[in-house]
């Protein structure tokens, strides 16, 4: 399979299925010298996980990431701290599969002949034919997103120490919008949304928290400890604390399953989103990335623009349509409406608005960042549909029986805020080269 590589001087590349024994992360171009644990990439990876709410699939896989290699083993010599920190040596990272069980690989098994409509499986069998990996969709499924969210943790710890921040959100689910927020408030709401998460997760207490899984045990001491939560791992996560929406949204002011600012708002997509599901069906929304702190003329035309680097978002195999600042609605501005008119104060510069999404030319203008991703329906849902017999060439009809999420926009934007950070890691390390080469400031 061709395809798994992105990226220039950060390079993510990643491997795995749904129902293989787990998934893999490599990167290449991850500097020396930070300090970065399987807790850190965990607190982002439990935000994706499923089997957390109604709102996701029951699959109840933990996603625990496993720092394979890229950190040194112990102090290099004496007088040295730098147990645990990356050597500039290529970061692997394993997430095995944990929660796959026979009935659930027959489920597949069962249906497999028969593709699901608005999902890959009709493509990925034309491509790879009889050894097409199909079992819960392979590489198809959302599973594997799992890896970007993984390499996005990375890139965000880099980036947050050149002052760069990336945050999602969900702008929109199931017909239902948020309203607009300050940014500064936006990004609080969103921290809070994540300390909620990882305080009431039972997999982070049960590892982390009570210090069953750290960074002293070696490869075979955590796959011992992962081996032993397989076999517990119901009663592990049933144990944890239970989440009171209401009584966390008052606490906290966030909705804890939903992460969107505004929580009236994200009270109503839950209940439209269920009513959804109740029919059977299932339903889209939209999420909305925002990154703060980019140097001006932060990309590189023509091919490599900011705003066209963005498009990879499209990757993200649930991404229907990117736009970026006021993106579709352009279409009805007028140029007085939509340029983003320059003004000075202090001998700096700033702009009156951000049509513009903080991209003109495809370099960054210093404002913040903002794209918003189309999130289209789970492809399977519980009401019957047309189909063929893939092999025979048939007409059929397929009856869903596997697990699913009844939308996939309350999952989706980890990844989203994952995918941009890589994308504005690798970017960001060309810019620094290349201005390196000539700046009067690198001398």
């Amino acid at each position: 399979m061709l395809g798994c590589t992105y990226g220039k001087m950060f390079q993510t590349t990643v491997a795995g299925g749904s129902y293989q024994e787990g998934l893999t992360v490599h990167l290449q171009g991850v500097p020396p010298g930070l300090y970065i644990t399987e807790a850190d990439i965990y607190a982002a990876l439990l935000t994706r996980k499923p089997g957390q709410s109604e709102l996701a699939s029951p699959r109840r896989e933990p996603d625990v990431p496993i720092i394979y290699s890229g950190v040194n083993a112990a102090d290099t010599m004496p007088g040295f701290s730098n147990k645990g920190y990356t050597n500039g040596t290529p970061m692997v990272i394993l997430i095995p599969n944990l929660d796959r069980h026979f009935v659930h690989i027959e489920q597949y098994q069962t249906t497999n002949r028969t593709p699901r409509p608005g999902h890959a499986s009709y493509a990925s069998y034309q491509k790879y034919g009889e050894w097409d990996d199909s079992i819960g969709a392979g590489f198809f499924s959302g599973r594997y997103t799992s890896t970007i969210v993984a390499a996005g943790a990375v890139a965000r710890h880099i980036l947050k120490k050149h002052g760069i921040e990336v945050f999602s959100y969900v702008k929109e689910a199931a017909g239902v919008s948020a309203g607009d927020m300050p940014l500064e408030d936006a990004r609080a709401k969103v921290d809070t949304f994540r300390a909620v998460r990882r305080d009431y997760d039972p997999i982070y207490q049960w590892l982390f928290a009570d210090g069953r899984y750290n960074t002293d045990l070696r490869f075979l001491e955590k796959a011992a400890v992962l081996a032993e939560m397989e076999k517990n791992l119901i009663a592990i996560q049933d144990a944890g604390r239970k989440m009171d929406a209401e009584a966390i949204s008052k606490e906290h002011g966030v909705h804890p399953t939903m992460n969107c600012p505004d929580v009236e708002a994200a009270f109503a997509m839950e209940k439209r989103i269920l009513e959804i599901r109740d029919e059977g069906d299932s339903s889209g929304g939209l999420v909305e990335v925002i990154a703060t702190g980019l140097p001006e003329g932060l990309g590189e035309p023509v091919f490599n623009k900011l705003d066209g680097e963005l498009g990879r978002l499209m990757s993200i195999g649930t991404i229907k349509a990117v736009e970026v600042g006021a993106g579709y609605a352009v279409k009805d501005m007028r140029g007085s409406e939509c340029n983003d008119q320059l003004r000075a104060k202090d001998g700096k510069a700033y702009f009156e608005s951000n049509n513009a999404g903080g991209v003109t030319g495809g370099l960054a203008t210093g404002q913040p960042l903002v794209a918003r991703l189309a999130v289209k329906p789970t492809p399977t849902i519980a009401k019957d549909q047309r189909t063929i017999d893939k092999v025979s060439v048939e007409n059929a009809e397929l009856s869903a029986v596997t697990r699913r999420d009844p939308t996939i926009v309350a999952r989706v934007w980890p990844v989203a805020e994952a995918l941009t950070a890589l994308t504005l890691l690798d970017l960001y390390a060309q810019h620094l080269g290349y201005r390196g080469l000539w700046s009067p400031d690198n001398k």
